[in-house]
């Protein structure tokens, strides 16, 4: 049965409002949720923080003070004992080792006391190291001037961008590069393996890559990954220096 014109037309009219109400109520959600994930991404990080301090303080300063007892201890003990306290003073170091991993996974206090500069420079290294891969720092010969959110949200960028070449690109090099021109700090992370198109797990819907997304745009900046210019993978933060 066809509908009059005036008939559809008024039908329209009452569905524009209803529509418009629709989009504007969704919108008002995301923005609600953006806050929310916004906040609770800053207290995450604030009790990361915490309980890396907290192990330092408590279970870190005891091992090491439990390590010069044992020593004063061994120098009285008999010949034959001494190797277990070798022992003892292995198992410790280990014990002090792991915790010292445990802190740095997560907070890098050199974030906090000597800049994200410092954090990343200490990241890239290590993860070289400890995974065989010849990775390079490219930093500002000056320290710049970050927030806390601002330090955090690179030293993430940076964390996220090796632990998606580690899981993905099958590359024998990495670069971290952090520029800043004043007006702008952009970090990115480039590899020279597989690229974008053979590792799909690289994409946004990643859970890591989509909160740093987030942190992205509640700092005003953005976060993009593309073919690199010689190939591989390059994962970019930018953020603006007045956010």
């Amino acid at each position: 049965m066809k509908v009059p014109a005036q008939q559809q037309d008024e039908t329209d009219a009452t569905r524009a409002p209803e529509q418009d109400s629709a989009t504007g109520a969704d919108t008002g959600r995301a923005a609600e949720l953006a806050e929310l994930l916004g906040h609770m991404t800053t207290c995450w990080d604030e009790e990361r923080r915490l309980l890396a301090r907290r192990l330092h303080d408590s279970l870190g300063s005891s091992m090491t003070a439990l390590t010069m007892h044992l020593a004063l201890l061994s120098q009285h003990l008999p010949e034959a004992q001494r190797d277990r306290a070798t022992q003892m003073k292995t198992l410790l170091n280990n014990i002090i080792e792991t915790n010292r991993k445990m802190q740095l996974t997560l907070w890098n206090d050199k974030l906090e006391f000597l800049g994200p500069k410092a954090a990343i420079a200490e990241l890239v290294s290590e993860w070289g190291l400890a995974h065989n891969i010849k990775a390079r720092a490219s930093l500002p010969d000056e320290d710049p001037d970050y927030s806390r959110p601002q330090g955090v949200a690179l030293l993430r960028a940076a964390e996220e961008g090796l632990r998606n070449v580690l899981a993905h690109a099958q590359a024998s090099e990495v670069d971290v590069i952090l520029d800043d021109d004043g007006d702008q700090a952009m970090l990115t992370v480039r590899d020279n393996g597989v690229g974008p198109s053979g590792a799909s797990a690289t994409s946004m819907h990643c859970h890591g890559l989509r909160l740093l997304r987030e942190r992205a745009r509640q700092l005003g900046g953005t976060l993009t990954i593309r073919p690199g210019p010689e190939g591989g993978t390059a994962l970019t933060l930018v953020l603006p220096r007045t956010a």
